[in-house]
């Protein structure tokens, strides 16, 4: 959410960001609807003042016993009463006009973020590690000797149609070791507090998070309202909704593993092969509620987070920082981590790691008191991913694919897996 009051006072600064995100959005358009709800609010004061000083007139006329004058300055007062109740109302409606405009424009760009109009225009920042040469054409992961009878996207389909994958055995099993060893890490190294949230949210944590009212087609809602989560990002977010914290709170680091859902409206052709494109995938998030001075130090110990798991993980990686074109609606920054993946000889993003600034804390009213005694001000908000499990498995698998169709695994994993390093070319752990 905007806030309006920068508008006004630079709507010039605004109008820039909005050319930077080749949005058509001008601050003329949103201050005419601010100057006709502020004009409503004023004529009503105005109405109320006129109505309270002929009501004191009334009991006077009826003191002297002047009917007429009496019976007139009762209608005026009961007319005065009827135009406060309809110019409020205008005023409310017009008020509701601008919150509605205000929460579908996206977020005003950090000023490093590179100008652009999509991934092409993105900036790599950070490569590690080369990726691996094979002696033979390298396979995607569902085509891998020891991971295709394990990958059963017919019985996914026959359950629950396309975009779905059931996994078994011991793919299955290095798919739960991997969000075990994400959260141990993030708990036992990254000083993150674990949490066990819930995947079905109200309606205003979805807004408070800026899923809505512009993305709601990309999610599922529930035939009671509810909506499923498209990650975890929602109910760590909003859990400081409306709330005032003391500064020395901050920052609040959390994570969670859980289930994630969506729809994946307007993605129809795009990665239907294997399971890197699923409407409901596994994800561990890592959410952070800091100081304004504080949060793009924050942004960058996340990435750091992010990075050193596909590091132990000894999966190759590039980070890029997204342009303006490609940021999410939401972000202020935003850096995507891609895992290198041999079969399609493509990196592939497995981490988004963003800073929505107070975009979402406006929203959800989420504020700190600062320790010198001021005002409440508003908690700035990140969120990242770290990582997507699904996306994770299929780079541990391709990038450790051998020719006869085992796959040597990460040492990291060994103690999840007890102690197996491989995964056979039969589908078994040794």
């Amino acid at each position: 959410m905007h806030d309006i009051r920068m508008i006004r006072e630079t709507p010039e600064v605004f109008d820039a960001a909005m050319k930077r995100r080749k949005s058509d959005v001008s601050s003329a358009d949103i201050l005419a609807i601010d100057a006709a709800r502020r004009a409503k609010i004023q004529a009503a004061e105005t109405a109320k003042a006129d109505q309270n000083a002929v009501s004191k007139q009334v009991g006077a006329a009826k003191a002297k016993g002047d009917e007429a004058e009496f019976e007139r300055l009762r209608a005026l007062v009961a007319q005065k009463k009827h135009e406060v109740v309809d110019l409020n109302e205008e005023a409310k409606a017009e008020d509701a006009r601008l919150t509605d405009m205000l929460a579908r424009i996206d977020n005003i760009p950090a000023d490093d973020v590179p100008d652009g109009d999509d991934e092409d225009d993105n900036v790599e920042v950070n490569r590690w590690d080369t990726p691996p040469e094979f002696d033979f054409k390298p396979k995607e992961h569902f085509e891998i000797n020891g991971v295709a009878a394990s990958m059963d996207f017919e019985t996914a389909a026959k359950i629950s149609g396309s975009r779905f994958v059931v996994l078994k055995g011991a793919v299955a099993r290095i798919h739960r070791a991997l969000a075990q060893f994400m959260i141990d890490t993030h708990v036992d190294k990254n000083g993150l507090t674990e949490m066990q949230t819930p995947v079905l949210v109200r309606d205003e944590a979805m807004y408070g998070t800026d899923k809505l009212p512009k993305f709601g087609e990309e999610s599922y809602q529930t035939t009671n309202g509810w909506w499923l989560v498209p990650t975890s990002e929602v109910p760590l977010t909003y859990s400081v909704a409306g709330d005032v914290l003391d500064e020395s709170a901050l920052p609040i680091r959390m994570t969670a593993h859980t289930l994630c859902f969506r729809s994946e409206a307007g993605s129809a052709g795009r990665d239907t092969s294997g399971m890197l494109r699923q409407h409901q995938f596994e994800k561990v998030e890592m959410v952070s509620i800091t100081h304004p001075d504080h949060s793009d130090d924050e942004q960058k110990r996340m990435l750091r987070c992010a990075e050193g798991l596909l590091e132990q993980l000894a999966i190759p990686y590039r980070t890029v920082i997204l342009c303006t074109g490609d940021m999410g609606f939401g972000a202020r920054r935003t850096f995507d981590i891609e895992a290198w993946l041999p079969g399609q000889d493509a990196y592939r993003e497995i981490s988004s790691v963003s800073t929505t600034g107070d975009f979402q804390a406006r929203r959800m009213n989420a504020r700190f008191k600062p320790a010198d005694g001021g005002k409440p001000e508003f908690v700035h908000t990140l969120n990242g991913s770290g990582l997507a499990v699904g996306r994770c498995l299929i780079a541990v698998l391709e990038n450790g694919q051998q020719e006869d169709g085992s796959v040597k695994l990460p040492d990291v994993l060994q103690p999840y897996l007890g102690d197996k390093t491989m995964l056979s070319a039969d589908g078994t752990l040794k």
